[in-house]
Formats: structure tokens, C-alpha cells, sequence
């Protein structure tokens, strides 16, 4: 089995017109994503806001992201499937309300 990086692009903003419900709806289906999976799901979070974000670009250090950002990783989850193909279907079930996903192989070395 390979494992795969789930990688979740929100844009912020919409986040930060919506009401409560949305929240409890985003976190609900996340919740159906964690139960539909099952042990294929490895493991995963949400991310802070960008404004918490520490960029590192060589010796320079900047506080936040880089202003031309428009989405950003929201969150991930990693899983566990046979091939790519596998690990599509499963990610097509991931929510992504304001925004979509991403899925890359992981290196595991050992």
C-alpha cells in the first residue's frame, strides 16, 4: 500500500462572510469524509489562518503568507490506498466547500 497527502485549498475569505452553520456543515462532512474512509485514513487537521503563517525563503523570515496568495492549504488528510486511482476515488469524497484538493504520493523511507 502507498500512502497520499489529501491537500485541501480554501480561499479564506468565504470563510469569513459565513455564519455559524456553515462552519457546523463544513465540519460535519468532514466528519462523514473520517467515517467513510475509515483505516485508510492515516491521519490529518485543519490549519490555522495564513495570518498565523511563518514563511521561510532562504535566510529571509516573513511573518504570514506571500500577498499573491489567493488559496490557501486549509487542511489535510493522509490516507492509505493501492495506487493512485484508489487514492482519487477517496479524495473525491473530501470536502473542499469554498475550494478544491490536491493528492500527492508521500515519500516514506525505511
Amino acid at each position: 500500500m502507498s500512502q497520499y497527502l489529501i491537500l485541501i485549498y480554501e480561499n479564506e475569505a468565504d470563510y469569513e462572510s459565513a455564519d455559524q452553520s456553515v462552519f457546523q456543515e463544513v465540519m460535519d462532512a468532514h466528519n462523514r469524509f473520517s467515517e467513510q474512509v475509515g483505516e485508510k485514513l492515516l491521519g490529518g487537521n485543519a490549519l490555522q489562518p495564513t495570518q498565523t503563517a511563518t514563511t521561510i525563503r532562504g535566510d529571509v523570515v516573513t511573518d504570514g503568507p506571500f500577498v499573491e496568495t489567493k488559496e490557501v492549504l486549509g487542511g489535510y488528510y493522509v490516507i492509505e490506498a493501492k495506487d493512485l486511482d484508489e487514492a482519487l476515488a477517496i479524495s473525491k469524497l473530501c470536502p473542499a466547500r469554498f475550494g478544491g484538493v490536491e493528492v500527492r504520493p508521500v515519500m516514506v523511507f525505511e
